[in-house]
């Protein structure tokens, strides 16, 4: 599967409708600006933006506060890594 295969965006919260199970249980990594992140909970690559955790700071429902920060998104999947 290649990044062409990868959806526009994806987002690890169940809640959210961006959120693809199967896909996530596959091993999805984000490189942004060129560096690969481990902390990413949603991305979008049209947009250029990814969502990191703001430490630990959680909402009223429990969700941790997310941060948007925008440049280069390029999604790739874990085992196509060369």
């Amino acid at each position: 599967m290649s990044q062409n295969s990868l959806p526009d965006r994806l987002a690890i919260d169940p809640d959210s409708p961006f959120h693809d199970e199967a896909l996530l249980a596959k091993g999805i990594g984000i490189r942004f600006n060129g560096a690969e992140k481990t902390n990413v909970e949603e991305y979008c690559v049209s947009e250029g933006w990814i969502k990191v955790a703001a430490g630990t700071a959680r909402d009223r429902k429990g969700k941790p506060i997310l941060l948007k920060l925008k440049g280069t998104v390029e999604p790739f999947l874990k085992g196509d890594e060369a």
